[in-house]
């Protein structure tokens, strides 16, 4: 998690600090469920390219938002699990998802 003295005074700002991400919100999205590997994560996500991919779920380990799991195989197996404070914020992407359902149908062309 990012140390308390290099986190923004706003709690909206801490929020958006944690999750602003693109890319990080669709992993969020696609872990809510349960426990995905790689493989099973870059499928879901549309666009997002393995570097990527690899870059960001580092950074939400680091952040304490999912845990990584390797079982000693041949091949690797790794999987990726939301936190508990990862699970936290089900209710913000809930939210997202109403929000956006919501603009879609008043919007459609």
């Amino acid at each position: 998690m990012p140390e308390t003295a290099k986190l923004p005074a706003c709690p909206v700002e801490t929020t958006l600090t944690m999750i602003s991400d693109k890319w990080k919100i669709l992993i969020m999205r696609d872990l809510l469920p349960g426990t995905k590997r790689f493989g099973e994560l870059k499928k879901s996500i549309d666009g997002i390219s393995q570097k990527v991919l690899t870059t960001k779920l580092r950074d939400m380990e680091k952040s304490g938002l999912l845990s990584r799991t390797v079982y000693p195989e041949v091949p690797p197996r790794v999987e990726y699990t939301l936190t508990e404070l990862g699970q936290s914020l089900r209710p913000i992407i809930k939210s997202m998802q109403d929000w956006g359902i919501n603009y879609q149908s008043s919007h459609v062309s």
